[in-house]
């Protein structure tokens, strides 16, 4: 079974990011660099639990504030100058996209019927 676009996206940003978050000053590792990587992987947990759920779109519309954070957070990391202009857009564009397909994911729960399954 192959995974969800948005699942492997997913991952392939906790595989860029991680290793940068880890590199971060030791005061900053520790505060912000170990909150976005518990909300990245907390991001990938959640969506691997809404694909298999009979009732996705709560679960999925909570996941889409935690990508929500994670922009913000990211947006620190640029502020505080602790990550490169470059780096912050690219982690913005990976965050964006995956906000794309949840939010596509999103509007396909909603419009779904109900069933009594």
């Amino acid at each position: 079974m192959s995974d969800l676009p948005i699942i492997q996206k997913t991952y392939d940003l906790i595989k860029w990011y991680v290793p940068i978050l880890n590199r971060l000053p030791r005061d900053q590792k520790f505060l912000l660099g170990n909150r976005i990587i518990t909300e990245l992987y907390d991001l990938l947990d959640g969506l691997i639990v809404a694909r298999y759920a009979k009732q996705k779109l709560t679960q999925l519309e909570a996941l889409n504030s935690k990508l929500d954070i994670l922009r913000y957070q990211t947006r620190f990391l640029l502020e505080f100058n602790l990550i490169k202009t470059e780096r912050y857009e690219y982690a913005q564009k990976l965050l964006n996209d995956i906000g794309i397909d949840l939010g596509g994911w999103i509007k396909q729960q909603k419009i779904k019927p109900i069933t009594s399954n």
